[in-house]
């Protein structure tokens, strides 16, 4: 089962406007955040169906109408968070489908007020 909790990613004008022309390209597509293993910590962007989600999967929310998750261990270490989703020059992941456009997404984040 996918944990939801919503509201925790965001992007940017450039972010969406890659996204709608991948979008347009490939049909309806998801994001899952890199763990940082050989692409570092780069947002993933796969076709729906695509991608064989956990169930320790957890669903930050939605950018573009594209549903984004992060795998759980990684949302531990992110959760205090909001994840800004960018677009930088540079290649995207192998798999990802921003890959070979000569712009990348990438994950920003601004540390949330704990305990106020």
């Amino acid at each position: 089962m996918v944990v939801e909790v919503g509201g925790k990613v965001s992007a940017t004008p450039a972010a969406l406007e890659l996204l709608a022309k991948i979008i347009a390209e490939h049909g309806p597509v998801l994001f899952h955040q890199s763990g940082g293993c050989c692409d570092g910590s780069s947002p993933m962007c796969y076709p729906q169906g695509d991608f064989a989600l956990g169930d320790s999967d957890v669903l930050l929310g939605e950018i573009g109408g594209a549903p984004f998750y992060i795998g759980a261990a990684q949302y531990d270490a992110w959760k205090h968070t909001d994840l800004v989703i960018d677009v930088v020059p540079g290649r995207g992941g192998m798999f990802s489908l921003d890959n070979g456009r000569e712009t990348r997404f990438l994950t920003r984040s601004t540390v949330c007020q704990v305990g106020i």
